[in-house]
């Protein structure tokens, strides 16, 4: 690297360096250095992170999500010091529990009250600061530090980096006082080798061949995914895998796709009613694989997990059956599990699982033929026909961003790297941000996100069709809108059943009157928008919508007037 003139520039030029093409962010007065060091760097033709403003920080950090579960690349974010923290603690919880990879940065209120470069000279600088401005998103973050000296920027940006991107994967916080950014930079001239990140341990021989034994002994065996899907190169080897030995596979709740809605051993996305029956269970990457107050598992039944944390040791409580645990991705896992199945497996055990999984998906598949009739003329329309109709204009290759509202019973996706949940932490407002990221990863593609009207609410929506707007990143949003925080009815009539609210009219703190015309927020920023209450226009309102997005480069938004689920 050439001589640069301050700790700022050093900083983003290593960023750079690393392969970090994206900063998301919403500045304050801390980033002065930052700015000056922008305009230089681009002044002078040298690579550093794109800039990306986003006009809230969960947005900016939910923009980041989506890029790097996109793109499996580093993306860094800064916001404003204690204040924007706080206001990205929610997004920061999501992508720690999904192992999202995020530099995580933040300023540092000045510390100095005399005449240093960067020092204190506004109103906030003693407000803002704080004893321990880390420990407001420490317990999700894998690591966090404070930026001390310009000398030490490499090292510091190096360590942030291959502690992210070992597995499992997550966030890291980085603050960066604005006095260290101003000063000018007093380090080595030569960037040392990037640092690598952890290898990924291996399958243990023991294991995989208890693992073998415990399955191939099954009659009903049974697999469930969560986010074993966010490998890649996973999702032929379990299409591949269950269709060998037909185990066949359930999505609970999985937020990564980990096998083709039609693959021949694809049960659904709800293990109750079969986990059950099941003598064998090979957990994948899942940090619910079942809700045991719902769904015990039968006396005998035996329990593998399996993932780079397979007891989940950041969860508090957790207390699943677990009979055996590999640490190991889910890749490897297979490529050691198959032949050693392959040895000891029955074809004539192998061909009767393939008549009852056979026997299931048919069964599967009349009710749920049977249940899309019956809703699919509902006023107001079932969130079941908005999937449906979703699904059959989106095309195999369009990416789908889902806070909760898509029902995947009903829309069905083929390919690796096409379906994205939202995080077991549940901090609504992910799903804009996620599509706008997910986006600019991959631009050439059709993105869509389906959220609820409160997910929505929480998205910071005219900042998030700004950003669109903007950065030039038009998404289809879909808002299945049913007026009410359903899932809080939902859990006090699973608390209650034969409670008062369960034949209330209205409940408190549930409904969501009066709502604002969503799709005039999206058409403020310049996108289409339109409202849609007949199950008999929303196939043609998808088509318009669809036009806005891909011939026009337009947002669009289709406030959909639903039933609750």
């Amino acid at each position: 690297m050439t001589a640069v003139a301050s700790t700022a520039e050093r900083y983003l030029r290593q960023l750079g360096a690393r392969g970090v093409d994206y900063l998301f962010g919403n500045a304050g007065t801390d980033a002065a250095p930052l700015i000056e060091a922008y305009a230089k760097c681009d002044a002078q033709g040298i690579a550093v992170p794109t800039p990306i403003l986003a006009t809230h920080e969960n947005l900016a950090l939910s923009m980041a999500h989506g890029y790097a579960m996109v793109s499996g690349k580093l993306p860094s974010a800064f916001v404003h010091v204690s204040v924007g923290t706080a206001n990205a603690a929610c997004a920061v919880m999501n992508a720690a529990r999904e192992n999202v990879p995020i530099l995580f940065t933040a300023g540092r209120t000045p510390i100095y009250e005399d005449d240093t470069v960067g020092s204190r000279d506004s109103f906030i600088h003693w407000g803002q600061e704080m004893f321990d401005q880390a420990s407001l998103v420490r317990e999700f973050v894998k690591w966090d530090y404070e930026l001390r000296g310009g000398a030490q920027v490499d090292t510091v940006v190096d360590r942030a980096v291959s502690i992210a991107m070992s597995e499992p994967r997550g966030p890291v916080y980085l603050s960066l006082p604005r006095e260290v950014l101003a000063e000018p930079y007093n380090g080595k001239a030569d960037a040392p080798p990037p640092l690598a990140s952890a290898l990924p341990p291996r399958p243990n021989a023991a294991g995989i061949a208890e693992a073998a034994r415990i399955l191939a002994a099954a009659e009903r065996p049974l697999i469930v995914t969560g986010n074993c899907g966010r490998d890649t190169d996973a999702f032929e080897r379990l299409a591949a895998f269950a269709e060998q030995f037909a185990i066949p596979v359930v999505q609970h709740r999985s937020r990564y796709l980990p096998l083709p809605s039609d693959h021949p051993m694809h049960l659904g996305f709800e293990p109750a009613g079969i986990i059950e029956e099941a003598d064998a269970v090979l957990v994948l990457e899942s940090d619910i694989p079942w809700v045991p107050k719902l769904s015990p598992l039968k006396a005998g039944c035996k329990a593998i997990h399996v993932g780079h944390d397979p007891l989940h040791g950041r969860i508090p409580i957790r207390g699943f059956q677990c009979d055996l645990a590999l640490t190991c991705g889910t890749s490897a896992m297979l490529d050691e599990l198959s032949p050693a199945m392959q040895e000891i497996c029955s074809e004539d055990q192998i061909a009767a699982r393939h008549q009852w999984v056979a026997a299931e998906r048919q069964k599967l598949h009349e009710k749920r033929a049977r249940f899309l009739k019956g809703v699919s003329k509902s006023h107001p329309i079932h969130p079941a026909w908005v999937s449906h109709c979703i699904d059959q204009v989106k095309g195999d290759d369009a990416i789908g961003i889902n806070e909760y509202t898509l029902m995947t019973d009903y829309c069905e996706f083929r390919q690796a790297g096409t379906y994205f949940g939202s995080s077991s932490a549940s901090g609504l407002g992910w799903g804009m941000g996620a599509a706008l990221g997910a986006k600019l990863a991959d631009p050439e593609r059709l993105v869509f996100c389906v959220q609820g009207d409160g997910a929505y609410l929480f998205s910071n929506p005219v900042a998030g069709h700004y950003a669109s707007s903007q950065h030039k990143l038009p998404v289809l949003f879909v808002v299945v809108n049913n007026g009410m925080w359903n899932a809080v009815r939902a859990a006090t009539l699973k608390v209650y059943p034969d409670g008062v609210a369960s034949s209330a009219n209205q409940n408190a703190l549930t409904m969501l009157d009066g709502l604002p015309a969503f799709e005039e927020v999206c058409r403020a920023a310049g996108g289409y928008g339109e409202r849609v209450e007949d199950p008999d226009e929303l196939p043609a309102a998808l088509h318009r919508a669809l036009k806005a997005v891909r011939e026009e480069g337009r947002q669009a938004l289709l406030n959909v007037i639903c039933q609750p689920r």
